[in-house]
């Protein structure tokens, strides 16, 4: 019977977000302006650092990674959603689903490994300066992140591989806005108590790999940063990762309250408020943090700017 109600699905429904029908020119307009600054903001400093050979350095080589996955983040999740503000029956095929899935989790697992390894970077501009240029090397800084990418790969292949090889039998609307992992293991009729062991043992990895990494850096860059007798130097030290210890807080913060809050009836609602931040506004927020908070980022903008003016001119 499983098998059966299995076979007949074909498609999933969303539920998207609860919101008052008045808002919903607002609501459109606003994500839509995300998507937007999203889409400028990571494209222009992938740009900026390809073209600035100041910015050529192991810090940025990954920051241009972190905005390739946040442009996918945007590019994945914001336009089905934008459609869907204006569509009776929110619909997605059950291989657009799995498929949704499988790019999100791995596009989930290489931000969060980029993270700790922007860390580590971080740890080693500050406390091994003097061995900063010889161990950060572009073999390291490669392998660094083709990492992220493999785990990546491993990550959302178990996740894609047990959700959508199960029987959904109880219905096929899912209360989300996207193809939420959680939100799918919802609609299975199945045990799926060994599924979930072996999802969240592989997720874990991932999350218990990039944690203790950050936690340990910044223990080290923090101890490093107190010794230092002058405020000047400490301002120094720490301006250098204030940017990445920002978007790290940022997105750990929001994943935390995702994956580790205590379940309640109204999880799912929750989680998917906590998901438009993750995915609309985090991505967005990414570049204008290392642009705003960077002295480098915005020098080289105003290099840009400038070189641009001059040709112009010329």
């Amino acid at each position: 019977m499983a098998d059966e109600n299995y076979t007949r699905i074909t498609e999933f429904i969303f539920k998207g977000l609860k919101y008052h029908p008045q808002m919903q020119v607002f609501l459109f307009l606003l994500f839509l302006l995300f998507h937007l600054v999203t889409m400028t903001g990571n494209l222009g400093m992938i740009i900026l650092i390809r073209i600035d050979s100041r910015l050529h350095t192991p810090m940025y080589f990954f920051l241009s990674h972190l905005s390739f996955v946040d442009i996918c983040f945007s590019s994945l999740v914001s336009p089905k959603m934008l459609t869907d503000f204006f569509a009776e029956r929110k619909a997605i095929s059950f291989l657009g689903c799995a498929l949704q899935q499988w790019f999100f989790g791995f596009f989930e697992a290489i931000e969060c490994l980029l993270l700790a390894f922007m860390a580590y970077d971080c740890y080693m501009a500050i406390c091994k300066p003097l061995l900063y240029s010889i161990a950060m090397s572009q073999r390291l800084c490669i392998e660094l992140v083709a990492g992220p990418y493999t785990f990546g790969f491993l990550n959302t292949m178990t996740h894609t591989m047990v959700a959508f090889q199960l029987p959904f039998c109880h219905s096929n609307i899912i209360n989300h806005f996207f193809c939420d992992i959680i939100s799918l293991l919802s609609l299975v009729c199945a045990d799926i108590w060994i599924n979930k062991m072996l999802v969240f043992t592989v997720a874990g990895a991932v999350l218990i790999i990039s944690s203790l990494t950050i936690i340990i850096s910044y223990f080290y860059i923090l101890t490093v940063i107190l010794r230092i007798c002058s405020a000047d130097g400490r301002h120094k030290a720490f301006s250098t990762c204030s940017s990445d210890l920002t978007v790290v807080s940022i997105s750990y913060g929001t994943l935390s309250f995702i994956y580790v809050r205590p379940g309640t009836i109204f999880s799912l609602d929750i989680n998917k408020i906590l998901l438009v931040f993750y995915t609309a506004v985090i991505p967005m927020l990414n570049p204008l943090i290392y642009s705003l908070r960077n002295k480098e980022v915005k020098a080289a903008i105003h290099r840009a700017v400038a070189k641009r003016q001059f040709c112009i001119r010329s």
